[in-house]
């Protein structure tokens, strides 16, 4: 899921505005932070660990949101299966993947040489 999503995410589950945020987060003000919820602009890493302080959240968890939103081997599509499947309980999680697995084509196995 987008960096940009996941802070969407949070504000509205604590019910913070851009300005509640804003005044929470050093060097920023309410223009940056809406920035940031719209994801034109990406904060830095102190302003990562302010605003994981804010929502209450690990640091970690909004670094790895941000490693994936810098991934440019992820395709829209990867992106939203990703955050498809992180919203499944664990067992829908396991037949999603069944389903996936089921659909990749057969990978021939290399014709075993005789000796003589």
């Amino acid at each position: 899921m987008p960096l940009a999503t996941t802070l969407r995410l949070l504000a509205k589950a604590r019910g913070l505005s851009p300005a509640d945020i804003a005044t929470a987060i050093p060097r920023a003000g309410v223009a940056t932070v809406s920035a940031w919820l719209q994801g034109d602009k990406l904060p830095g890493k102190e302003q990562l660990d302010a605003l994981a302080r804010t929502f209450g959240v690990p640091a970690g968890a909004l670094l790895g949101e941000l490693a994936s939103t810098l991934d440019p081997s992820r395709t829209k599509g990867e992106h939203d299966l990703l955050a498809a499947y992180r919203a499944l309980n664990t067992k829908q999680q396991g037949a999603l993947l069944e389903v996936a697995r089921s659909m990749q084509p057969a990978v021939a196995k290399p014709a075993r040489r005789r000796g003589r």
